[in-house]
């Protein structure tokens, strides 16, 4: 009689015959046992790992349940950037981008590419470490990214463990994809939120943005979210010179990629494939809005090379947007966060893209008057990536005598203030600071998660707290108690407990958090980095002239401009003190106020925090003391940003090569200078000695070396 297996000998051959027949239902879309048998594998395991407790494994299949609630997410630095794909809706510009390409290689004809599916959804990085999962990243702002490693954890067509069928598990490898909501089970979710009387999500991507953003991972197992992975980070594995192979060794691993990827010989073998995806995607169970190109050759793309912004080796070909008629029932009004009028038609239900649409906005004033819109008008709509549709056309031979013009209001429709508009403004505005309907915007915009992150400060309860004048502006949230708080509809003792420990915790964000939460004009959560790396407190951003602040990387001119005229106000002085007195950090953290510091981003002076003017040379650092020369295009920086690193550590950059040169930096496509160093005995770096030579961490840049001269 065979002797029953030990338990723990049970538990993991469980789990390897579990792990199969996921990589069965999610990569190889090949079931071999029904959902009924794979349940009851399932329930065996747990029913064993309850009974032997020194078996439980993080990793085990049985941990998709999700683990306890989070207090918040970690930000992550992206070892490598995650750059996005310059777009195009043009065939002319696909054909456009492969001659580029042909004039950049030198080629005759067209060289392979790989056209994949481009998943409507939220771009993650995945790391793993000796074959384990350990880390999943949002792709946040390119640079920066939330950890939601918990919620990942959850996701069924995620391993937690690689289980190639042969070969060795990579020491360390990270992955780049993209999480998705599968529209049946959106539609099962927004069903399931009518019933409760909740806020319905827009669609399939909002959904699953809205789901990583949860703090409890139990709630997210509750939701079916899928991944597709694309992409190897930095260098592949040895041997691999193609992307197709990148795709080939992905599955291999266990990882879920997209079945519909195909290599093709030349461009116009891709144009087919979109043209044929587009009339085919809606058969999809996931929502694609286009088609990436990549060169197929990892060599090429190499030699081809990235912008600052993103790589010459790939281009996100977008479908068409898909339109819909319907009727505009009524035009309304509604007020931004800064004040801005927005007309918006209000229409007869109608279905696009899977949604049903009931609004779409007009944009401004002159939209409506270039369309020549009318309440009564039949009207088509568009979705194209915005999450309240756009009327695109007015169908004025379906007028029948009925429709209505519409005036744009001279008053506000909330304060009853008049409305105001700039000599070359396009906007018109509402300019009165006690406004409710811009104070609510600005309350929600300064708790939102990528600003002061305060948990269950909600659009409802901003409304009750601006509408009985318990909050004036931003820094009256500092001084809530618990006990005004449970007056309020929906707020027992414990929600309002909450939400004054969650206003105490934001007192003490990260400087670019504040920034980015003032709500100035044109400055977004980068914007706000850059601004938070380059200058150390409030204070001594609001005395910055102007000029100074527009040569910041990626602030410019406009953006300055707006932030000085902030500064400049009464009311903003007001809030700033009364922000002071709230306990609320102006100033950063010691620790980050010295140049190099983890709040500078690569491209963003660090001067100001040292005392020297942004863009000057310090006298400490790595570099301190060399003076460099820059020549040719670098495969990640832009001139700006190499002349800002070689400054944030102390050298100097100069326009000319001499005798005192210590270094030259050359790209792709150098100059007469790269002639020259060689002439003189002047060394020359590429783009990665630069950063190993600086001690920068910034992205990893697979670089043939120096150009010969």
């Amino acid at each position: 009689m065979t002797k029953p297996p030990s338990p723990a000998a049970r538990v993991a051959a469980l789990r390897r015959l579990i792990r199969h027949h996921n990589r069965r239902y999610y990569v190889d879309g090949d079931p071999e046992v029904s959902d009924r048998e794979y349940d009851a594998l399932l329930h065996e395991l747990e029913a064993l790992e309850r009974a032997h407790p020194e078996l439980d494994d993080p990793d085990s299949p049985t941990h998709r349940v999700g683990g306890e609630p989070l207090e918040g997410f970690a930000t992550v630095l992206h070892r490598v950037p995650m750059l996005s794909l310059q777009n195009t809706y043009d065939e002319a510009e696909v054909r456009e981008f492969d001659a580029r390409v042909r004039r950049l290689l030198d080629l005759s004809r067209s060289p392979a590419y790989v056209v994949e599916l481009k998943i409507d959804g939220i771009a993650i990085a995945l790391h793993y470490e000796g074959g384990r999962f350990t880390r999943g990243v949002t792709r946040g702002d390119g640079t920066h990214g939330d950890d939601v490693t918990a919620n990942l954890r959850t996701v069924r067509s995620l391993p937690l463990i690689l289980d190639p069928p042969d070969g060795p598990v990579p020491a360390a490898l990270e992955v780049r994809g993209e999480v998705y909501f599968p529209r049946g089970a959106f539609r099962r979710l927004n069903a399931a939120r009518e019933r409760g009387a909740q806020k319905l999500f827009a669609n399939p991507r909002n959904a699953a943005a809205g789901t990583l953003k949860l703090l409890d991972p139990r709630q997210v197992a509750e939701r079916p979210l899928a991944l597709f992975v694309y992409q190897i980070a930095g260098a592949p594995p040895p041997g691999i010179t193609t992307h197709w192979e990148v795709l080939a060794y992905l599955r291999r691993l266990g990882l879920p990629v997209n079945p519909h990827a195909r290599r093709v010989g030349d461009i116009e073998e891709a144009l087919r494939e979109f043209r044929e995806w587009d009339r085919r995607r809606l058969e999809l169970d996931y929502d694609t809005d286009g088609m990436v190109l990549k060169l197929d050759s990892l060599v090429l793309q190499r030699d081809v090379g990235m912008t600052s912004k993103a790589p010459r080796w790939g281009i996100a070909y977008k479908f068409e947007t898909k339109r819909a008629a319907t009727r505009v029932v009524n035009i309304s009004v509604q007020v931004g966060r800064t004040g801005a009028v927005t007309p918006v038609a209000e229409l007869e239900p109608v279905e696009l893209l899977g949604t049903t649409v009931k609004r779409a906005t007009l944009h401004n004033a002159d939209e409506v008057e270039r369309l020549g819109v009318r309440i009564g008008d039949a009207v088509t709509i568009e979705k194209g990536g915005e999450i309240i549709p756009k009327v695109t056309s007015v169908l004025t031979d379906l007028r029948d005598g009925r429709e209505r013009p519409f005036v744009f209001p001279t008053t506000c429709p909330v304060c009853q203030e008049p409305l105001e508009r700039g000599a070359d403004a396009v906007a018109i505005r509402c300019v009165n600071e006690h406004c409710p309907a811009l104070l609510k915007r600005q309350i929600l915009h300064f708790a939102a998660r990528g600003a002061m992150d305060i948990a269950g400060l909600g659009e409802a309860l901003v409304e009750q707290l601006v509408d009985r004048e318990l909050v004036r502006d931003a820094a009256d949230l500092f001084s809530l108690t618990a006990e005004a708080l449970t007056d309020l509809e929906r707020m027992g003792p414990k929600s309002a407990a909450n939400l004054v420990a969650a206003i105490a915790d934001a007192r003490s964000r990260p400087l670019h958090r504040l920034f980015f939460a003032l709500g100035i004009r044109h400055v977004g959560a980068h914007a706000a980095r850059v601004l938070a790396g380059a200058y150390g407190s409030v204070e001594t951003l609001a005395a910055a002239r102007e000029q100074e602040l527009a040569r910041l990387a990626d602030i410019g001119p406009v953006v300055a401009a707006a932030i000085t005229h902030y500064f400049e106000q009464p009311a903003t002085q007001r809030l700033l003190a009364r922000l002071r007195a709230a306990g609320v950090a102006l100033a950063a953290a010691p620790e980050t106020t010295a140049a190099g510091a983890s709040g500078a981003l690569p491209g963003a002076p660090s001067g100001a925090l040292s005392g020297t003017s942004p863009g000057a040379s310090g006298t400490t650092g790595a570099l301190a003391g060399r003076i460099f020369v820059l020549t040719g295009t670098l495969p990640t920086l832009s001139r700006e940003e190499a002349r800002a690193l070689i400054e944030r550590h102390g050298g100097r950059v100069t326009g000319s090569v001499s005798r005192k040169t210590s270094f030259v930096v050359a790209g792709a496509e150098p100059g007469s200078k790269l002639t020259r160093a060689a002439e003189l005995g002047v060394p020359v770096l590429d783009e990665q000695g630069l950063r190993r030579l600086a001690g920068d961490e910034g992205p990893v840049v697979d670089s043939p070396g120096p150009p010969a001269p």
